[in-house]
């Protein structure tokens, strides 16, 4: 029904009933129940042996048409029926229709039911009944055509100043919430109230105000729900569990879990039992807010009373273990879930698997999935997608991608999110055309990429240098109607800037603003670190004030940049100002700041005041990474301060920092330079580890360039970070500089302090076991001295294995 018809309709004045359809004779009904017969039976034929029937008849077929209706269950017969008294040109009345529309409603076919509707609303002689209308509101809204069941409750209202009957609303209710039209929702309530005189005349009950109870919960307004109760049954009257499972679970998804557990015991001092959803729904409010305590102790009641845990519960106890980090009693509740018969479900599979990518256990999540399919259960998005980013993140494209057609498979059409991950991870990987290919494969699937995936490709393509590709993507979504967001800004202006065409960038940058658009905090960020990258530092000062003015604050980067790019000009004193100015205006410093002033220091000779940087970074609960450490190092080692060079090496393998090549770099030449000053050290009492091994090796002729190597596979090996110390030993086999036997009895030292003794053949490169045993036995004991007896023990006990199997070779 449209509403150009709707507004046509006149209301009644006086809402006057129906005459009820004149006394159904035998005769009358004898011809209807042979008219559904002939309906019934006679196929193609049935209308012309109708014709034939009725020109026997004094009865017209309108007379009877009300009766067939109500009497056949087929609507494709029933519609024959009104073709042939239509083609007859017979007019039915409005009990003819209304029989009709709750035939066709029954049945729920729309386009006939809409068809009739626009008929037998042209005159009041033909109007349906406010029932045949209920019929067909509770069809529209229980298929989910609500805004037709909308115009058909407002034709209600408007002709027969009625609203429909109770159930038909409550219909319309569900579909409106559904549907999101919550406005309108109040607006249907809100009518039923009005006109509820209870009794017979009831236009309201328990379930419409249920309906609009769990709206308010929904949006937080338990309390409001609460008193819409109320108003129905008076103060402090909650009439069933229905109700009280609502409250309940309305105040645990608010997260006041102290008002839906007082909830709880008010419902047992009433005498309510409360059931699996009561349960249900205060276990989940305490999950989220960790307390396990109160959970474990209404599992107990639960338990006491004879009620099983669903599945539901389950996931909801599983999924708060895994976020409050007791991954292990995650997998005992998962475990006792099997044990007690308790099937689990997609959710719970969908719990699991995001829980072991995020752990970095892409197996056991494969194991999980084919689980999934051996049981018949059908794998949904938040099944694959964490799998997808898993692989991306292990660099594993391929199955990455295999999984994203699995999926596709199951009927579930990948996501923004699937893909998103899919395409940053290949765009992290350096992967970009393969990115590329991804961003094709999902346009041709229909569907297109936001300006977040814009960005990460364009992002990926700037850093190959490849800005002409980035200007055809910027086209691409403007073709697509995308409007580019801050992000993709700024990637624009940094790729000109990575580019060299700075001026390009400067007028990018400039025409953003001129059309209004705000480049945002990334795309300021972005200009003003190719002001610094060009050494027009002030010019990027210049830049923040402005940013400043148009009240975008600028950030811990923001400051970090203009610092290294005074530092990198030589200017300390204007770098320390604005450091100052950084912290009078509550931005913490970050590490990169840190860093540029300690760097800063040493370009000024200044080393005692790069190290008081260090330290006050230290003592505000900054840790030193990678770089940091490193141009500590590089410069102690450029100044021949190799005791303090060593001193910070150390420090940073106690860290757990490992180093690069750079730090490597750094250490050798500095160790390689000063081989005389290294091994004159011997005298201090608390000589760094690094020196100690290094000046035995010389002392014991080893070329400085291998000493000083050899010496940092053992710090690092003693040190625990085995994985470093064998990539480094491996780089130096593959250069050709082959580790001898004193790497060797540091890597069994490193091989023991991780425990895993019995893989060290597994382990330890086979180039470095030679004949030449003695000296591995002798440095096994000198290394000792930074490592447990037990560890140099379980060593010296794998060497001389070794010892005896050369012998018996």
């Amino acid at each position: 029904m449209s509403k150009a018809l709707l507004s046509l309709i006149k209301p009644l004045h006086t809402p006057k009933p129906k005459i009820k359809p004149s006394t159904v004779t035998p005769q009358i009904k004898s011809l209807a129940n042979e008219v559904c017969e002939i309906l019934r039976t006679h196929g193609k034929q049935c209308k012309e042996t109708l014709q034939n029937r009725f020109s026997e008849e004094e009865i017209a077929p309108s007379e009877i048409a009300h009766i067939v209706f109500d009497k056949i269950r087929d609507c494709e017969l029933g519609l024959k029926f009104f073709d042939f008294v239509s083609q007859n040109r017979f007019s039915l009345d409005g009990f003819a229709y209304s029989s009709l529309l709750k035939l066709l409603a029954r049945s729920k076919v729309f386009p006939e039911i809409d068809s009739v509707l626009a008929e037998c609303m042209q005159c009041e002689e033909k109007l349906p009944t406010r029932e045949a209308l209920d019929a067909v509101i509770r069809a529209y809204a229980e298929s989910g055509l609500v805004s037709k069941a909308l115009e058909c409750y407002s034709f209600v209202l408007k002709a027969y100043n009625l609203v429909p009957n109770v159930v038909a609303c409550n219909s319309l209710l569900n579909g409106l919430v559904k549907h999101g039209n919550i406005e309108a929702a109040w607006s249907v309530y809100n009518e039923m109230v009005k006109r509820d005189e209870g009794g017979e005349n009831c236009c309201l009950d328990n379930y419409s105000i249920g309906i609009m109870v769990r709206v308010l919960c929904k949006e937080g307004n338990v309390e409001k729900g609460k008193r819409l109760i109320e108003k129905k049954w008076g103060k402090n009257c909650i009439p069933n569990i229905v109700f009280y499972n609502t409250l309940i679970d309305g105040y645990c998804k608010r997260g006041d879990v102290k008002k839906a557990y007082g909830l709880l015991e008010d419902l047992k001092v009433k005498g309510f039992l409360p059931t699996q959803e009561t349960y249900g729904a205060i276990i989940n409010g305490f999950c989220k807010r960790g307390n396990f305590e109160k959970v474990d102790q209404i599992l107990k009641e639960m338990k006491s009373r004879g009620m099983e845990v669903n599945v539901q519960v389950y996931n909801n106890f599983i999924d708060a273990k895994y976020k409050f980090g007791f991954v292990g009693e995650a997998v005992e509740a998962t475990r006792k879930m099997i044990e007690v018969g308790c099937d689990l479900d997609i959710v719970t599979y969908n719990t699991l698997i995001s829980n072991v990518c995020k752990d970095g256990k892409v197996q056991e999540a494969e194991k999980l999935l084919q689980e999934i399919h051996q049981r018949g259960l059908i794998p949904n998005k938040l099944t694959f997608t964490p799998l997808v980013h898993a692989y991306c993140r292990e660099g594993n494209f391929d199955r990455a991608s295999t999984l994203v057609v699995e999926m596709s498979e199951c009927g579930h059409k990948p996501d923004l999110v699937t893909y998103g991950g899919l395409i940053h991870g290949l765009v992290a990987a350096g992967e970009v055309n393969a990115a590329l290919t991804i961003r094709n494969k999902m346009m041709e699937r229909g569907l297109h990429p936001d300006a977040c995936i814009y960005n990460v490709l364009m992002n990926g393509l700037c850093k190959k240098g490849r800005f002409t590709n980035v200007k055809e993507l910027v086209v691409e979504m403007l073709d697509h109607n995308i409007s580019p967001d801050a992000y993709v800004y700024a990637t624009l202006v940094d790729g000109y800037i990575r580019s060299g065409k700075f001026d390009d960038a400067k007028k990018l940058f400039n025409d953003i603003i001129d059309r209004g658009n705000n480049p945002g905090l990334v795309g300021y960020n972005a200009m003003i670190k190719g002001y610094c990258k060009f050494g027009l530092v002030k010019d990027a000062v210049f830049c923040m004030n402005v940013m400043t003015e148009r009240n975008i604050s600028p950030d811990e980067f923001t400051y970090s940049t203009i610092i290294d790019g005074f530092i990198k000009q030589s200017d300390l004193n204007a770098a320390l100002a604005m450091f100052s100015h950084m912290v009078k205006r509550n931005n913490a410093p970050n590490i990169v700041t840190y860093t540029s002033l300690i760097n800063g220091f040493f370009r000024n000779g200044d080393f005692i005041g790069a190290e008081k940087v260090f330290k006050g970074m230290q003592l505000n609960g900054m840790v030193p990474n990678v770089v940091t450490y490193t141009v500590m190092i590089g410069n102690f080692c450029k100044m021949g301060k190799l005791s303090k060079a060593a001193s910070f090496f150390e420090e940073m393998l106690m860290d757990k920092c490992n180093p690069n090549d750079v730090t490597f770099h750094y250490l050798v030449n500095g160790l390689s330079n000063n081989a005389p000053c290294a091994i004159l050290i011997e005298s201090e009492a608390h000589k760094p580890m690094l020196l100690d091994i290094y000046g035995r090796l010389v002392s014991d002729g080893w070329l400085s360039i291998s000493a000083a190597y050899i010496s940092i596979v053992a710090c690092l090996s003693l040190n625990k970070l085995l994985g470093t110390a064998l990539e480094l030993t491996r780089k130096l086999l593959n250069k050709g500089l082959l580790p001898d036997s004193v790497t060797l009895a540091a890597l069994l030292h490193g091989v023991c302090l991780v425990g895993k003794s019995k893989e060290w053949r597994n382990i330890i490169p086979s180039e470095l076991i030679d004949k030449n045993l003695d000296v591995t036995l002798k440095y096994l004991s000198i290394l000792g001295r930074y490592s447990s007896r037990e560890v140099t023990r379980e060593a010296s006990w794998i060497l001389h294995t070794l010892i005896k199997e050369h012998k018996s070779q």
